[in-house]
């Protein structure tokens, strides 16, 4: 595969504050650069047999691969970012960024932040959309390596020295300045609204228990916190159990294969959690016949180890 040079997005011309002379720069030899650098790398790889191909030299390789491709990549995002007016942020952009920061002028206090904090030094700091929580987050690498696993970034400052001492010298506060004076944020607002259409990770169904209703632990946790009245029950089976020491404090353990003994002590007044070791079976089971009796059941998603791995308080298990 050879990668193809995107055209330069903004008009060198017309940035404020920034020289025609810096971007050409920067545009020529650093993006121009890590391109070159990516498909020298590509097409070494696709002429090796990774058969007999030393493991250290194929690693090195890959390594170097993804540090060119992820320079390649943020390059084209930064001249992207830039041609516009940075105060004027559009409407529906400054409503998610206040929804995921809190206000405008609170996320540019963050992003500033972050990239003096790269002053002087190497690399960037990103605005990314997570879909796996549907939220827009800042992020802050020290190379070209470092991205955010599934998350898609919308706009990115190059924070290598490269980027901005042409015009500046060693005065980073100055280039960060520049650059939020000249984000271009409708094109900002495009590439938010391509990454919305991204679907977060597929989430664990359960065909057998399709439509039962689930609680999160961390659901559960804010129900315990805030007093509501909960019942909780521990239907590990009971061949678990014997080799289990502890138990998910506020909970009751009772034998799943005993429910008709032991329904009689709820009350159908107040909502039914139950739970088995992972989530996926008893727990359900038990919620499903639960509610069949009437009571308002759900079982909670991931159960007594998702407890555990949120650090939901056990005690041990009498």
């Amino acid at each position: 595969m050879k990668y193809q040079l995107a055209p330069l997005f903004c008009r060198p011309w017309t940035l404020n504050g920034m020289s025609p002379r810096l971007i050409e720069s920067h545009y020529e030899n650093n993006y121009g650069g890590a391109l070159a650098r990516l498909n020298l790398i590509t097409e070494t790889l696709e002429s090796l047999d990774p058969a007999t191909t030393p493991a250290d030299v194929l690693s090195r390789l890959k390594r170097d691969e993804s540090a060119a491709l992820n320079s390649t990549l943020l390059h084209e995002l930064y001249f992207a970012s830039l041609g516009g007016d940075g105060r004027a942020v559009p409407e529906a952009m400054a409503a998610a960024i206040a929804r995921d920061f809190g206000s405008v002028d609170r996320w540019r206090q963050e992003f500033t932040t972050l990239a003096n904090a790269r002053a002087n030094g190497c690399g960037w700091v990103l605005l990314t959309y997570v879909p796996r929580d549907g939220r827009l987050i800042n992020q802050t690498t020290s190379d070209d390596s470092h991205s955010i696993a599934g998350g898609i970034p919308i706009m990115a400052i190059d924070m290598f020295e490269h980027a901005y001492a042409i015009d500046f010298g060693a005065n980073a506060a100055a280039h960060i300045a520049s650059f939020m004076r000249n984000i271009e944020w409708n094109a900002v607002q495009g590439r938010y609204e391509d990454a919305l259409i991204m679907p977060p990770p597929r989430k664990l169904v359960q065909k057998q228990f399709d439509g039962t209703p689930s609680i999160s632990v961390e659901e559960v946790a804010a129900m315990l916190k805030a007093g509501t009245p909960v019942q909780i029950i521990d239907a590990r089976p009971k061949h678990y159990t014997t080799k289990s020491q502890d138990i998910m404090e506020g909970a009751v353990w009772r034998d799943p294969e005993r429910l008709d003994e032991w329904i009689g002590e709820l009350s159908k007044t107040e909502p039914v959690v139950t739970y088995c070791v992972y989530g996926f079976h008893i727990g359900c089971e038990t919620a499903i016949t639960l509610r069949k009796a009437g009571f308002d059941a759900r079982y909670m998603a991931g159960g007594h180890y998702a407890w555990k791995a949120i650090k939901g308080p056990v005690k041990l298990l009498q």
